[in-house]
């Protein structure tokens, strides 16, 4: 490993979903309320993809957006990680689709991360990895999530809060302080029942069995989540900033995990970031799992939040539980 190489974001992308699911369309499907969506979650709407639109349309639009921000090609790309759940299929994985569809060279490889909500952050450390030994220098980091196919409807516990999207970064093997100056990684193996699709794997294989108990729908204990993702959050952020001896005061931005209002502030009040440092999108968006940090991210740079030099904190969890962390020096 070089000490000399860093890790730098020089592009970003997303994907938005044409379709709009409001609390008050909800209203008329399942026995719940604006107000109520609202208070408990900070969600007022929900994008939601086409009919015909797979997780790698979206992903590959939010690349091309990526590389045309970095002015690289897809043939400049080493490597393409896609974090999801929601794939087009078991096999093959999704990065292989995106790799077609945007047209890169086959001396590309491509794989997928499965951390869920954390998969961006995942896939991010992995690129850090590849490109810090010397093995990659362009990589394509992509979090796309298709969850209302995944949905139960008639369940108000899950179904008023995932979205659909995708957001992707285009990482380079940079020699200067600038880039990704750490990755944090953790996973609560005790949790992996709160926060899963049961249905569809070796354990319970597609039958007519399994399609009629809804067992390929997102199944959520959102009350254990809830205990255990303010305090991983900020544990994962504490150990960014700690590691490398900067103070809260010094982060700029925070590209968080977008799940439930209710959670980011109690996140913010617990490591004392304000807030309005926080890039926030959840409002429109609803969960969009993986693809809330890079989606988020995009926004925040687009929109002029994100200057150069700019230390920028990511935090995410999801399933597994697993949760992590970065720092970025813009």
């Amino acid at each position: 490993m070089s000490a000399d190489i860093s890790t730098r974001i020089i592009g970003t992308g997303k994907y938005k979903a044409d379709g709009v699911l409001t609390n008050f369309d909800l209203e008329k499907m399942v026995d719940t309320s604006d107000q109520w969506i609202t208070e408990r979650t900070g969600i007022s709407e929900r994008r939601v993809a086409s009919k015909g639109i797979a997780t790698s349309d979206m992903a590959a639009e939010a690349v091309r957006s990526a590389l045309n921000m970095a002015g690289k090609t897809a043939n400049d790309l080493d490597m393409i990680i896609c974090g999801t759940v929601t794939g087009d299929m078991p096999l093959p994985a999704t990065a292989a689709l995106i790799q077609q569809k945007i047209g890169a060279s086959n001396m590309c490889a491509s794989f997928d991360v499965s951390a869920a909500c954390a998969g961006f952050i995942y896939g991010l450390s992995v690129a850090d990895a590849f490109i810090k030994t010397g093995k990659a220098k362009n990589i394509a980091v992509i979090g796309a999530e298709m969850l209302t196919r995944f949905m139960d409807f008639e369940d108000r516990n899950t179904c008023v809060l995932f979205g659909d999207g995708a957001g992707a970064v285009i990482v380079t093997a940079d020699n200067s302080s600038r880039g990704i100056l750490s990755t944090h990684l953790f996973t609560d193996s005790s949790l992996t029942g709160a926060l899963q699709i049961p249905g569809g794997g070796s354990l319970y294989p597609a039958s007519e069995k399994t399609i009629s108990s809804k067992r390929h729908y997102i199944k959520m204990e959102g009350r254990e989540v809830f205990k255990v993702a303010v305090k991983y959050l900020a544990d994962a952020a504490e150990v960014a900033i700690r590691s490398n001896g900067v103070t809260v005061d010094d982060i700029d931005v925070v590209a968080a995990h977008q799940a439930n209002m209710r959670i980011l502030s109690a996140v913010s009040k617990r490591v004392n970031i304000p807030i309005e440092k926080f890039a926030l999108n959840l409002r429109y968006y609803g969960n969009t799992s993986s693809a809330s940090i890079p989606i988020s991210l995009d926004e925040a740079v687009r929109g002029g939040k994100v200057s150069d030099n700019n230390l920028v904190l990511m935090i995410a969890l999801g399933g597994g539980i697993s949760w992590g962390s970065a720092l970025i020096k813009w």
